[in-house]
């Protein structure tokens, strides 16, 4: 975690409630998730939405949690090449940029709408194949980074709207991870939304355009305890709990 949108320079502030394709899923505020990146997943939890690694896990994964009356999220990296994927040799050495912290990762040029295009696009497949309900593409904030690529707030928005667009083409819902800056831009194109520390960096906020237009915002902390964010994640409608920064099973909810 797109076309007639794809303008550069648009900055079009879209807050309306927009209605979800007739099939496609649309959470709502209040829906409890559980999020596992690590591990073998553990299916016991005891909520509606698990958001899982999309090349980690297969059919029979998703098929089982969907048999218990689960929605999966499909985990992708979009912003960034990972050197453990299959897919890894499908990205030409020109839009490898930086590494971002992360081991086997570099920041993607995402100005090359016509390289990565394709590729995202084949991602999205494999979790519409794999019967996922959404998808999470990962880092779509690299304008906000050092990418080793001089990327601007227009090259996001551009890029941001052809992973939505690439994910409601194959009926998915899709979720904005971070990118707190251009939600005003962005809520209307995307289903939910997807943060990481808003409560640690004072900026939760900045995700109540997706809580006004009736959109879930999956919401984790890693370092602030549940006494001290949970109170401002209710408050702000916020689907919230405390997660080791492994993304194992564990989790601590509000």
């Amino acid at each position: 975690m797109v076309l007639v949108l794809l303008l550069a320079g648009c900055t079009t502030t879209n807050t309306t409630n927009t209605p979800a394709t007739p099939g496609r899923w649309q959470p709502r505020p209040g829906t409890a998730w559980q999020w596992q990146l690590s591990g073998r997943v553990d299916t016991s939890v005891q909520v509606p939405v698990y958001d899982i690694d999309g090349y980690e896990n297969s059919a029979a994964v998703v098929e089982r949690l969907h048999a218990d009356g689960r929605k999966v999220i499909c985990y992708i990296n979009a912003g960034a090449w990972e050197d453990f994927r299959s897919d890894q040799k499908a990205f030409p050495a020109a839009v490898l940029g930086k590494g971002n912290g992360w081991d086997g990762e570099r920041w993607l040029d995402i100005r090359r709408l016509d390289v990565l295009r394709p590729i995202m696009a084949e991602r999205m497949d494999m979790c519409r194949e794999k019967g996922f309900d959404a998808v999470e593409p990962d880092l779509l904030d690299g304008y906000a980074n050092k990418t080793g690529f001089p990327l601007t707030a227009a090259d996001q928005l551009a890029y941001n709207r052809m992973i939505a667009d690439l994910a409601h083409e194959r009926g998915l819902a899709v979720g904005l991870k971070n990118d707190l800056e251009q939600i005003p831009q962005l809520v209307g194109d995307f289903d939910f939304a997807v943060n990481e520390q808003c409560a640690e960096y004072h900026e939760c906020a900045s995700l109540t355009p997706f809580v006004k237009a009736r959109k879930a915002v999956f919401h984790v902390e890693y370092e602030v305890s549940t006494g001290k964010f949970c109170p401002t994640a209710e408050r702000l409608g916020l689907d919230s709990m405390l997660k080791r920064l492994s993304l194992d099973a564990w989790r601590r909810a509000c």
